[in-house]
């Protein structure tokens, strides 16, 4: 058999057909050769601003540290040498994208996400927007929660329980020791700061001295809420003696922060040696260590706008009793709703039945749905 690339005699009365077919597959070869350069071309050209390494909670357990697009040097490195911690991180990456979601629902941008995208949330986070604050925010608070959890319950070879706290400390109730298996929070910062920052310091630019304050504040933001949680020793439970630890909050305290914290985020720009954040406005506070900053202003997200990642809120559910974001006229952006009645069967009189069962009926319930109106054909091409 002749090897691939071999040459091969034409056939019997096909001597005339084998020029044409040599110079088609000639064609053909060319072609490809150019569309895999324009696809490497397209890729180089990325902008640098889209965090690929989200792209980490899409491949779930089939994390391959040379697949995944955007990655930095130190990134792939740390990815190859600690596989068991970048399955922490993409379980992660899942839990941050949905409190992403769960605190922008009833907002105009929802922290939607793009299936198949390896920048994950699209073109909207090339814009230095206070989104974009939030997101790189709780994507670092993310990684910290993910793999300081994986350490306390022993599935990361590198870390256990925080090997700190040992012998005996004191609160407002008085003294303690310390037992249990206190929350490694400390590990997970050190991880999460050179895995995740590794990419912004490579490239030293506004936008990447931004990433990185933000980065912090959602690191920082995990810790803020370690809480103290103690087991009581003594004749019939008295609290005589207490052994205790410190254990991290549930990931929504997280959440509720940092959303709060992109209510107030502070415009800023850059101060003239490039080291720091100068207030955009005069009559704005400085920002602290705790502020999440940002350099440009937020498109309305009403319209589907390729260009700014926009997705537009035609068929957005609405609500029309709300006066907040969630409202038809701020949801809509003015357009109005259409309205749908939609029967629901929902779990009702539920009673509890000796012993262990819980039982219900299922009741149908009418609603009226709201939905946002799509825009006039000639206002939506204005913005693609």
């Amino acid at each position: 058999m002749l090897q691939p690339g071999a040459e091969q005699p034409p056939a019997s009365g096909a001597e005339g057909r084998a020029p044409a077919a040599a110079a088609a597959a000639t064609t053909t070869a060319t072609a490809s050769r150019l569309h895999l350069a324009w696809l490497l071309i397209l890729l180089a050209l990325t902008p640098r601003a889209d965090s690929s390494w989200w792209y980490i909670g899409a491949l779930g357990a089939r994390v391959i540290c040379d697949n995944i697009p955007g990655l930095v040097n130190k990134q792939r490195q740390f990815c190859q040498k600690y596989p068991d911690i970048m399955q922490s991180v993409g379980e992660g990456a899942k839990e941050w994208i949905r409190e992403c979601q769960h605190q922008f629902r009833h907002h105009r941008w929802n922290c939607s996400t793009l299936d198949r995208d390896h920048t994950v949330f699209g073109r909207v986070m090339l814009r230095s927007s206070r989104e974009a604050a939030f997101v790189y925010a709780i994507s670092s608070a993310g990684v910290v929660y993910a793999i300081t959890r994986a350490c306390s319950q022993g599935e990361l070879k590198g870390c256990s329980c925080d090997p700190r706290k040992r012998g005996r400390s004191r609160d407002e109730r008085g003294e303690f020791d310390w037992g249990g298996c206190s929350d490694n929070i400390h590990y997970g910062i050190k991880f999460a700061k050179a895995f995740v920052d590794a990419k912004e310091k490579k490239v030293k630019d506004a936008r990447a001295l931004m990433n990185l304050h933000n980065n912090r504040c959602g690191r920082m933001a995990v810790k803020r809420f370690l809480k103290l949680e103690c087991k009581c020793h003594g004749v019939s439970g008295s609290c005589t003696l207490r052994t205790c630890w410190l254990a991290m909050s549930d990931f929504r305290k997280t959440g509720d922060y940092l959303r709060r914290k992109y209510n107030g985020a502070i415009q800023v720009t850059m101060n003239q040696d490039g080291t720091g954040f100068t207030v955009a406005n005069k009559y704005f506070r400085k920002p602290t260590k705790t502020d999440l900053v940002y350099f440009e202003n937020s498109p309305d997200y009403c319209l589907m706008d390729k260009a700014a990642g926009s997705l537009g809120t035609a068929g957005r559910v609405c609500n029309k009793m709300s006066r907040g974001t969630d409202s038809c006229e701020v949801m809509c952006c003015g357009r109005g709703y259409d309205t749908t009645r939609v029967t629901r069967i929902t779990k009702c009189e539920c009673k509890f039945h000796w012993c262990c069962a819980v039982r219900c009926k299922e009741c149908e319930d009418t609603v009226d749905v709201h939905t946002c109106k799509a825009p006039k054909r000639a206002e939506w091409l204005d913005q693609t």
